[in-house]
């Protein structure tokens, strides 16, 4: 079995982690040994906020490492900066919770990084084993101020100022600065205990911090019902948060407000429930999944799991609901198509783009392709060559210019697409892919068109 090295994996000298081709590994280091086997040895890891464990019996890639712990895959690698709203604070939350059951174990977390959270479908869970330690009796929170910019501050962002996280979280990686975030709040903002004892006192501290303060701070004493009150509290704080944009945006809306009829919309989810049985697909991508109907339909009809990618923050909120309510393996992330999640941090490998995590059986991109071709002046062919790189076989939607919604697009600029056309579209897939099927599915003249892809 050949394990290779996880890029990402490089900050912690207790462990690393490798791949194989079905299960995830983890070495254990001498300096790690005594917390893994206390916390093992209590039945830590049974909790189902961890991602299950066992001792493998594999030959370790590490010549010293004492322990080689094999995980199940996580289906798709996602990052914070890729979590909706509703996502990030479920995460929050998780975490929360398992620190609050570590500590009355006796257990506690050596940090509090958001990217120790996956999504497993719309379930988060832990992967960091090694983060898990014994308890000292009098201890600070090491990872508070972690927490507040991993998790706290950019569910403030939305919930203060109605401001999506992702954008900035992405161009940071560790977070949203509390001090860069202190200076966004009012007077009256600032002096909310909650928001005062989090964020501005500590930033404070942080900005007058000498070595003899510092020094100092290491020898505080925080008992554990102090401890355990801090945690109790900050996260009644979160699960109350909700965004303050809360009026319905178009997409949003979409699936019950859109140019389809009701025969028309029955026949697209029919067109979607034939090429998923037809193609046997287990991993589909659902491009502009939207709130998640098209993405159900797929599981519906023979898929094991749905990759859903949005740009609306109010559709993804509610696709995560829905998987979520229905107990649907869909996991809904934030995707700007134009400017793709890349590979970045350090050696631009520590977080890996969109493209060599995004991988699947089939890909759907239904009215999908016009935002980027007519909202967006992106060549047509470059549109048809990425979607159909996804994937090997898919279901394409082609939205004519005499749709009213292309038409809207055109209203205020001049008309620059003259390849934009159907007979164009289809030549363009055909020298990818073969067509396996198409169907004109609304009186605007919208197609589905499905294929699969040569070689």
């Amino acid at each position: 079995m050949i394990l290779s090295r996880v890029s990402g994996s490089f900050r912690d000298p207790s462990g690393h982690v490798y791949e194989g081709d079905e299960h995830v590994y983890r070495t254990v280091e001498a300096s790690a040994v005594a917390d893994y086997e206390a916390a093992r040895d209590a039945g830590i890891f049974s909790s189902p906020m961890i991602v299950s464990t066992s001792e493998s019996t594999a030959p370790s890639p590490s010549k010293t490492a004492a322990y080689l712990l094999e995980h199940p895959k996580i289906p798709l690698i996602s990052y914070p900066y890729e979590w909706a709203f509703s996502m990030l604070k479920e995460a929050a939350l998780l975490h929360l919770d398992l620190h609050l059951h570590l500590l009355g174990r006796g257990f506690t977390l050596s940090d509090s990084t958001a990217y120790n959270v996956q999504f497993m479908g719309p379930t988060p869970v832990f992967i960091d084993h090694l983060s898990v330690r014994r308890y000292s009796e009098g201890e600070y929170w090491d990872g508070h101020r972690q927490f507040c910019e991993q998790f706290l501050v950019p569910l403030l962002l939305r919930s203060f100022f109605g401001i999506s996280h992702n954008a900035w979280y992405r161009g940071a990686l560790e977070g949203i600065a509390i001090s860069d975030f202190v200076k966004m709040l009012s007077f009256r903002q600032k002096v909310s205990w909650r928001v005062l004892a989090h964020l501005v006192l500590q930033d404070k501290f942080q900005r007058s911090a000498s070595a003899e303060r510092a020094e100092k701070a290491k020898h505080r004493q925080l008992p554990r019902n102090a401890y355990i009150a801090t945690l109790q509290q900050l996260r009644n704080w979160i699960a109350g948060l909700s965004p303050l944009d809360t009026n319905p945006t178009t997409w949003a809306n979409y699936a019950t407000a859109n140019t389809y009829s009701d025969t028309e919309a029955t026949l697209k989810k029919q067109f979607i429930g034939n090429f998923i049985t037809r193609s046997g697909a287990a991993t589909v991508i659902d491009l502009g999944c939207n709130t998640g109907d098209y993405s159900e339909v797929a599981l519906q009809n023979g898929a094991h799991r749905v990759f859903g990618f949005d740009f609306d923050q109010h559709a993804l909120d509610s696709a995560y609901h829905r998987a979520k309510n229905k107990s649907l393996n869909l996991l809904p992330l934030f995707l700007d198509a134009r400017n793709q999640s890349p590979s970045q941090g350090w050696l631009q490998a520590e977080r890996i783009g969109f493209a060599s995590r995004a991988n699947a059986d089939a890909v759907l991109a239904l009215a999908f392709e016009h935002h980027l071709a007519i909202a967006h002046n992106i060549p047509l062919e470059q549109v048809v060559d990425w979607i159909t790189s996804i994937a090997p076989t898919g279901v394409v939607e082609f939205v004519p210019k005499d749709d009213p919604t292309v038409r809207k697009m055109l209203t205020l600029r001049r008309d620059i697409f003259p390849d934009y056309n159907y007979e164009n579209f289809i030549s363009l897939i055909e020298r990818r892919a073969r067509v396996v099927e198409n169907l004109v599915v609304s009186s605007t003249g919208r197609t589905l068109i499905s294929y699969s892809r040569n070689g």
